[in-house]
């Protein structure tokens, strides 16, 4: 029983490995994702940017926590997908895996830089300064720049699986970071605030506020899946250009 469970499981890992099931899966997929994703947008811009009440505090400038703090955790979301596929296709040599952590690197490198643009937008009326050596903004810029150097190391190196293990390396050893950017905020004495909506016992923004913040996030998760499965198949495509399966669905074939 153990023997036949433990097949079955291997048997669905491989199929993970298999260009024709993950194009086929992502093709489902994503015009289902992509609607979800629209919607989500639309209704937790709306309650957030509009339906949400004023800031006792920091008035209307708050609302730019509903771009800026779901591109935050993005950021770090992101970088774990990178440095974990890195790793699996570092140890498994299976190149969808590679190819994710090669799609996940641009996609990344965008939400940290909004996290820090929108993060010094808000950090201008509330601090009064755009930038400052902050931990927590430090550590957010060298993940910008771990995303950063990923990408040159891939640009860098012609052989692609060469390419794909130098920079998974490099993503497992800049993991170290991401619980530093998380808690830097209660390591260290900085300008940025604490945590707000990962106090899940009692958090400290109100329910009408926190629901579109929530929606935002689910919004920039289905973003990230959106990019991802359309990134795949033009990955899948392009390095099984000479197989028979992709010359039968260029040929209109059904089955495929």
């Amino acid at each position: 029983m153990d023997s036949h469970i433990e097949l079955t499981w291997r048997a669905r890992f491989h199929r993970l490995g298999s260009p024709p099931a993950v194009y086929r899966l992502a093709s489902k997929l994503l015009p289902w994702a992509s609607a979800l994703c629209g919607l989500c947008f639309a209704v937790g811009l709306y309650s957030g940017l509009v339906l949400a009440p004023t800031d006792y505090q920091q008035g209307e400038s708050y609302r730019i926590i509903y771009i800026h703090v779901p591109a935050a955790w993005m950021s770090m979301f992101v970088y774990v997908v990178l440095a974990v596929s890195g790793g699996i296709g570092l140890i498994w040599r299976m190149k969808l895996a590679e190819a994710v952590a090669r799609i996940s690197a641009p996609v990344g490198a965008v939400y940290t830089f909004l996290a820090l643009l929108t993060g010094s937008l808000w950090g201008k009326p509330m601090w009064g300064t755009w930038w400052i050596w902050d931990a927590r903004l430090t550590s957010e810029l060298i993940l910008l720049f771990l995303y950063l150097g990923y990408m040159a190391l891939q640009a860098a190196i012609d052989d692609r699986r060469t390419a794909a293990r130098a920079g998974a390396v490099l993503a497992l050893v800049g993991v170290i970071n991401l619980p530093i950017i998380h808690y830097s905020v209660e390591w260290w004495n900085t300008l940025h605030q604490g945590p707000t909506v990962t106090k899940f016992d009692q958090p400290s923004i109100a329910l009408s506020m926190l629901v579109p913040l929530l929606l935002m996030a689910l919004a920039f998760q289905l973003h990230f899946l959106v990019a991802l499965l359309a990134r795949i198949r033009v990955e899948i495509l392009d390095t099984e250009r000479r197989t028979a399966w992709v010359a039968d669905l260029l040929a209109g074939d059904p089955h495929v």
